[in-house]
């Protein structure tokens, strides 16, 4: 079993997943995060830190796009394992639906 992030991340960034990390297996795209499935050790402490409630284990039905997404984005995006802010108007967009196909960006974010 590893973590994912789905599209509940993208437009909002929020990471306060990445400041508990205890491996830093986070990498940050252009206006999302997500997991690397190798280096996670499923210790879950990031799940409940999500405000936007987009990280969910791999076991869950329905998640193999995103375990794809994951897979593929944290090997050419920067590692993160510092806190940052939130992106503008994350709050408003977090729960908005069909995200990945308006708004995904392949561009890697600044990472660290």
């Amino acid at each position: 079993m590893t973590y994912i992030v789905n599209d509940l991340c993208i437009k909002c960034k929020y990471t306060d997943c990445v400041e508990v990390c205890p491996v830093d297996c986070f990498y940050e795209g252009e206006n999302m995060l997500v997991i690397h499935p190798d280096e996670c050790i499923d210790c879950g402490v990031c799940e409940p830190e999500c405000p936007a409630e987009a990280i969910k284990p791999d076991t869950e039905s329905g998640l193999e796009k995103w375990l794809e997404v994951n897979a593929k984005y944290a090997e050419v995006w920067p590692n993160i394992t510092v806190k940052k802010d939130a992106m503008p108007n994350a709050d408003a967009l977090a729960t908005e639906e069909g995200k990945f196909e308006k708004y995904f960006s392949e561009a890697p974010g600044d990472g660290d």
